[in-house]
């Protein structure tokens, strides 16, 4: 299993449209992909999971992937982060 944390610095948090693209890009990967704030987490291949969380701008997220791809899915996704949240 991998994990990564990162801050959101999107003025809006993880709203509709970004939630969407990220739901996208984790399932590009076979690996199993969760993202979590706090205490809660969801499953980062379900749209309402995701938005479920109500992650603002300042807030810490964490991502977990696990699976044959794991490598691969949290770079990936670190990449997602970093250009649109």
């Amino acid at each position: 299993m991998k994990e990564l944390k990162y801050v959101i610095t999107d003025p809006e948090g993880i709203h509709a449209r970004p939630a969407g693209l990220l739901v996208k890009k984790a399932n590009e990967f076979a690996s199993a992909v969760k993202i979590g704030k706090g205490e809660k987490s969801a499953d980062a291949k379900r749209i309402f999971g995701v938005m479920g969380l109500g992650v603002k701008k300042g807030e810490e997220i964490f991502m977990t992937t696990e699976g044959e791809d794991e490598d691969a899915a949290i770079a990936g996704l670190e990449a997602f982060l970093k250009e649109n949240l």
